[in-house]
């Protein structure tokens, strides 16, 4: 568990505290109901109404990922893809199927399943391109509910501040309370900007970080089983991968080279063999 964001906010509603603390003011003072449920509330509505219903699901889905982190690493992928490299070379392709029940990856089952099947690597790679656009659309879309969100906070909480100096206008000729009712208003535009920067875009900042991450980590995977299919050695295999992550957006510029890459590693590894 990556605990990244967890210690994130720690640390940024630590440092909040702190400063109310020094300034000798009152937290109390800022833990206003009204207010609260105004930007909280109507954030989360209009970011709902600026997308689809599919979309707030899929980003209600999405957060716990966000504080959980990656769903494992990309080593430990590769790790298993030579170990599925070195059973088809000595057993033989349809020997994967006994891995496809024990196998939590989708997109390492389908590999799987599908080269037991017997289709060809063209067809192999075409749906497992399909299956990976498809995953990283989901998380696109959650991350960018996120974002949106923190782009309507800071205006929904000027608005409950407008709402709020309204009301302080129709209390002109109670000038005692007026401090504290101006105190007041600005509260809304507070958590506007709080919950934006606080909240919101660091949780869609992650969310985005992760998708990079599964992405990454789910393009290792169709390159390797593609080279598993295609009989390449274990050492190959795994130095291939290793060299695909080696650096940041290797992995996106390799995964579009259609066609080639189960022809390349067979070659290759009649060559180191």
């Amino acid at each position: 568990m990556d605990i990244a964001l967890i210690l994130g906010l720690v640390l940024a509603f630590g440092a909040l505290l702190a400063m109310i603390d020094m300034e000798g003011a009152s937290i109390t003072a800022l833990l206003l109901p009204a207010p609260m449920v105004l930007v909280f509330g109507a954030t989360i509505a209009v970011g709902i109404a600026s997308g689809t219903l599919r979309d707030f699901l899929t980003a209600a889905a999405a957060l716990p990922r966000a504080f959980r982190g990656q769903r494992g690493s990309t080593q430990s992928v590769i790790d298993t893809i030579v170990s599925y490299a070195d059973k088809a070379r000595t057993e033989g392709l349809l020997s994967l199927e006994q891995g496809v029940a024990d196998e939590k990856d989708p997109v390492m089952r389908q590999a799987l399943q599908s080269i037991a099947d017997g289709v060809d690597a063209e067809d192999l790679r075409i749906l497992l391109e399909d299956a990976i656009a498809s995953a990283a659309a989901g998380g696109r879309a959650a991350s960018r509910f996120y974002m949106t969100l923190g782009g309507f906070a800071p205006t929904i909480g000027i608005i409950g501040t407008v709402v709020s100096l309204t009301h302080v206008l129709e209390q002109l000729d109670k000038p005692e309370t007026l401090g504290p009712m101006i105190a007041t208003a600005f509260v809304a535009t507070l958590w506007g900007l709080l919950s934006a920067n606080f909240i919101w875009l660091p949780i869609g900042g992650r969310l985005q970080r992760l998708g990079e991450l599964e992405l990454e980590r789910m393009t290792v995977v169709m390159e390797g089983m593609l080279a598993v299919q295609s009989g390449a050695t274990p050492a190959f295999v795994q130095e291939r991968l290793n060299a695909l992550v080696s650096d940041a957006g290797s992995t996106k510029s390799r995964s579009r080279r259609a066609g080639k890459g189960a022809e390349q590693v067979s070659d290759a590894s009649e060559t180191a063999s």
